[in-house]
């Protein structure tokens, strides 16, 4: 039994990775094509039927998910918009499920409001991983996709609370809005702390105990896992805790990690996010069958108009909440403050659009249980699967696909893009002054006697030249000069001597003339010069 669930769940692996490939010729972001082809491969003939355990779904799948966006998110950007990706990731979140609560009560007969709430809380949250997978291949500001990144964090935590609250009032048939405030505000800032206090002291391991690269991976892979059940088991918020345990372990990487960890934990982080994010797209659409086939309350044909007029409802929700909340910010938010991030008219919509829904959706509607108590069904358990399923799709497909068309009929371009190249040659020129006035002020002698340090300092001097040339060449709004000309066909040349060298081994390796671990040790300094090379860092 254990065999064949794992050789399934290799099998989905290995699938997931082919058809990603396979998006990525076709040039459809993967979160979408995933769901279809997952929709496509259920109905083949012969395919197994697949039910997850609701209580595994969080654990296995929201902590690595939650701390991977937490670990690449820039502190300073998500700080920066804290006050924008409080209105969408608490204040939309909150609108969302009041909304579609009342909606689906009305809407459904014999759905209550408790049913409604738990279904509102569901589909509340964006998918930021739907999103920046359309938008990082885009030149579209940067400001929109991490307002959108900001938001995913702090929306799956609100959005995940309504949902555990709405669910306790089914379970329990109770509800009170004063203790379910009250619980709220202390589930949300003891999960912050715990968060918080499991950080630190694994920082504290990183920084001072004799850790290696390994070491260090496997202590950030166990710690959003250590995080969510420490607060869960007390009762408060996993989600918030593992959110913000990791931005703050990422904020200090750069104190607490070595930078070979530094490296291994980003290539480490980028896989498990896009295994976890792609099991989860495919699994949608292999639970529909299942779903169809053990309707009790609603025929499909039903159940598709509820989730038809929801989807809907959802989108249009957020372009009336994004609407209203800029313009009221407009007219009431002082000039000078930075905090406050307003977006142009052409942004404005471009965040209103992209409200597509995914992994925490699903993972929240296959979490709720079976049962009540006994052998009673969770009543619409899977109406609110499909309600779910449905939104998902209708989002991806429909805002999905045409955000892309949607950007170029706009022309929505990133007007900082020029400021950030002026910060980045800057910010070039200054850390290469800083090193030529180290050279010069503690290695005089060895410049005079040592021709590699004078090669060095020349090196350094060069950096601040071409530096020079190009903050003076933006100033004036001219184009690529003869410098980016020169540098970028220099960093051609550096790029193929990397490549000769990578042959030479590869022939060293095959023709045994050197040990294999001394080849593979250069093999990995090509890789991080080449890293390096290709980030433009030179």
């Amino acid at each position: 039994m254990i065999e064949n669930s794992l050789l399934l769940i290799l099998a989905m692996l290995f699938v997931i990775t082919m058809l990603t490939m396979l998006s990525s010729k076709l040039r459809i972001p993967y979160p979408i094509f995933l769901v279809i082809a997952g929709l496509a491969i259920s109905l083949l003939p012969g395919m197994p039927r697949i039910r997850i355990n609701p209580e595994l779904i969080f654990l296995i799948f929201l902590p690595p998910i939650l701390f991977s966006a937490a670990w690449q998110i820039p502190w300073a950007d998500f700080w920066g918009m804290r006050s924008s990706v409080a209105t969408l990731g608490f204040g939309l979140v909150f609108f969302t499920a009041l909304l579609i609560a009342y909606l689906s009560h009305v809407l459904i007969p014999g759905f209550d409001l408790a049913l409604g709430f738990v279904l509102g809380g569901i589909i509340s949250p964006p998918d930021a991983v739907a999103a920046t997978s359309v938008l990082n291949k885009l030149k579209v500001p940067k400001s929109v996709v991490h307002l959108l990144e900001g938001e995913s964090l702090v929306n799956d935590a609100s959005s995940l609370i309504v949902f555990h609250f709405a669910l306790a009032a089914v379970l329990t048939h109770t509800f009170s809005f004063w203790d379910a405030t009250r619980s709220f505000f202390l589930v949300s800032c003891m999960g912050i702390v715990i968060g918080l206090a499991i950080a630190f002291i694994v920082s504290i391991i990183h920084k001072y105990f004799p850790t290696t690269p390994v070491i260090d991976a496997a202590l950030t892979l166990v710690a959003p896992y250590v995080m969510y059940l420490a607060a869960e088991n007390l009762h408060f918020s996993g989600v918030l805790a593992v959110v913000v345990g990791g931005l703050f372990l990422s904020y200090h990487a750069h104190d607490t990690l070595t930078y070979a960890s530094r490296l291994n934990l980003a290539g480490i982080w980028n896989t498990i996010g896009f295994l976890l994010n792609g099991f989860i797209f495919v699994l949608i659409g292999l639970q529909m069958p299942y779903i169809i086939s053990n309707f009790t309350h609603n025929t499909v044909k039903e159940a598709l108009y509820y989730g038809l007029i929801i989807s809907a409802a959802v989108i249009v929700i957020r372009i009336v909440w994004v609407y209203t909340i800029t313009y009221l910010r407009e007219k009431l938010t002082p000039k000078n403050t930075s905090h406050y991030y307003i977006p142009t008219a052409k942004e404005k919509f471009l965040i209103a659009w992209c409200g597509m829904r995914g992994v925490v959706s699903l993972a929240a509607a296959l979490s709720i249980p079976f049962y009540l108590t006994g052998k009673t069904e969770f009543p619409y358990r899977n109406l609110i699967l499909f309600i779910t399923f449905v939104v998902i799709l209708i989002t991806l497909v429909v805002q999905g696909l045409t955000i892309t068309p949607i950007i170029r009929l706009l022309k929505i371009e990133d007007s900082n893009s020029a400021i950030r190249r002026k910060e980045e040659e800057q910010l070039k020129l200054q850390l290469a002054q800083a090193c030529l006035q180290y050279i010069d002020s503690n290695y005089a002698h060895e410049l005079k006697e040592n021709e590699p340090f004078r090669i060095l300092r020349n090196r350094y001097s060069r950096m601040i030249e071409v530096a020079q040339s190009k903050l003076h060449g933006q100033t004036d709004g001219a184009g690529a000069t003869a410098e980016d000309k020169k540098q970028e066909r220099f960093q051609y040349l550096l790029l193929e001597l990397v490549d000769i060298r990578r042959g030479e081994l590869v022939s060293y390796r095959i023709n045994g003339d050197f040990d294999e671990e001394l080849i593979k040790e250069k093999e990995y300094e090509l890789d991080l010069e080449e890293a390096r090379l290709r980030s433009n860092t030179l």
